[in-house]
């Protein structure tokens, strides 16, 4: 028998070495390595020879010329959820692996669940190893759907038996729910270790890409926020997507962090309810659905996240500094972006901000990495300085350079025509966006602007 080797591996950037090294030379953070067992070589064949014994088609590589290879792609599998579709790229590629990640409790085994129970057409194996069978029954009779006699559930943990059941029930597509608590008996370790993940994780890549079923792997987060485990995990992986959002909200966001057959800017957006999650496509109505006229310190800003627009409120509120240090604290956007907004104002506005605590806050509990907000926040944090509110049916789209200029964004007709279908009937953009612009087909009156002062001066005269 094989003798299993001793490697270190870096938690934070996956980082190889042959001994335990101090500092991380590829990511520079301290402390990271930790020591792993590989696997000895013939325990690696393992999921190659269950794809084989299963009866799918290997499938066996040669050298192929560029010009004689196709362009088609395969037909992808259609999940039955237009927002897991569009994060996924058009639907699920077969032979492909796809990590899900989020928070506890959040909702990532019933996304996963809901979903697989749509399926009516495919053979399903939804293995778990955290919840019984009877936990996995009360929950898909909460969910409404139609019978599905090809869903079937197993509740393992050891990697050998999970491959033995799939070698029997020869799946369509498998799920696994969780990666961390899959352990198999080559590894000497408990369940959730950078070892056992790395090598679970690695055998059903193998089973995958040799048998063409797809394997969607369900992972927990760290309190950082990160992926557990190694890094590696998600540099094995085909799609990275989590699924976020705050349990106070009814809100969930599924974004694609990693996706080798799509494009990483898309979002799916979901509502929490009793019977499951809900598909929102016009999220710019749940999300504007509050009555904020004579309040101060709110802006409507047109954002798009991948190729969706939407309206986004945004919240600011601005106070003198209690004890001496003014803080500076955002929710849903990018803090070290607030802090030069706020030096743009006090720098080429000439607000005094120094002394004043500010705080923002985007609505529904969304995180927005939109530059086109930097209009609205501007306005949000001056409407709540001065205490005076923007009028009703404003809205704003423009990112703000650090001479106080107004730059311009992309898609500004996708924009306007989101901000015209919801009733607005002013909206700010830079003036750089007329260029090539027809205006004559929109029924908004806009307003295009070169600086900050311009728009602070179209809002509050």
């Amino acid at each position: 028998m094989a003798k299993d080797k001793i490697a270190y591996v870096c938690t934070n950037c996956g980082q190889e070495s042959a001994k335990w090294i101090g500092k991380c030379p590829s990511c520079g953070q301290w402390n990271t390595f930790k020591e792993i067992k590989i696997a000895a070589d013939n325990a690696r064949q393992a999921a190659t020879n269950v794809a084989a014994q299963a009866g799918h088609a290997l499938r066996k590589n040669k050298p192929l010329r560029l010009r004689d290879i196709s362009s088609h792609d395969d037909p992808r599998i259609d999940m039955r959820d237009g927002e897991l579709n569009r994060v996924l790229g058009g639907g699920l590629v077969p032979g492909s692996i796809v990590l899900l990640g989020g928070e506890p409790g959040i909702g990532k085994s019933t996304l996963s669940l809901q979903t697989m129970l749509r399926l009516t057409d495919k053979r399903i194996l939804y293995i778990s190893g955290e919840e019984s069978a009877h936990q996995l029954k009360m929950r898909a009779e909460r969910i409404p759907h139609e019978e599905n006699d090809g869903f079937m559930i197993l509740c393992e943990n050891s990697l050998e038996t999970i491959f033995e059941h799939i070698k029997e029930e020869q799946p369509e597509l498998v799920v696994i729910d969780s990666i961390q608590t899959i352990a198999t008996e080559d590894v000497e370790s408990s369940a959730g270790s950078i070892a056992q993940v790395r090598e679970c994780a690695a055998a059903l890549l193998r089973f995958a890409k040799t048998s063409g079923v797809p394997v969607i792997l369900i992972g927990h987060i760290t309190k950082e926020g990160s992926l557990a485990g190694p890094k590696i995990l998600e540099h094995i992986v085909d799609a990275v997507i989590q699924f976020e959002g705050d349990q106070h909200y009814m809100y969930r966001i599924l974004r694609s962090m990693k996706n080798r057959f799509g494009s990483t800017s898309e979002l799916g957006i979901y509502e929490m309810q009793q019977n499951g999650l809900r598909q929102v496509s016009n999220p710019s109505e749940l999300l504007l659905t509050q009555d904020h006229e004579g309040l101060s310190g709110i802006a409507i800003s047109s954002a798009i996240e991948g190729v969706r627009p939407f309206l986004v409120e945004t919240q600011a509120l601005v106070s003198s500094a209690a004890y001496g240090t003014p803080q500076r604290s955002a929710t849903g956007f990018d803090q070290r972006r607030l802090n030069m907004l706020l030096a743009v104002l006090e720098k080429r506005v000439g607000f005094k901000l120094m002394q004043k605590d500010v705080f923002l806050n985007i609505a529904g509990g969304l995180r927005v990495t939109d530059l086109a907000m930097d209009l609205s926040v501007i306005a949000a944090v001056l409407s709540s300085n001065v205490d005076t509110p923007i009028e009703s049916g404003w809205c704003m789209a423009g990112e703000v350079g650090l001479s106080g200029e107004v730059r311009p964004v992309s898609r500004i007709e996708q924009r306007v025509a989101e901000a015209e279908k919801l009733g607005f009937s002013h909206m700010i953009i830079p003036r750089y966006n007329l260029q090539g612009f027809n205006t004559k087909k929109f029924n908004i009156e806009l307003h295009p602007v070169r600086k900050v002062e311009e728009a602070l001066r179209a809002l509050f005269g």
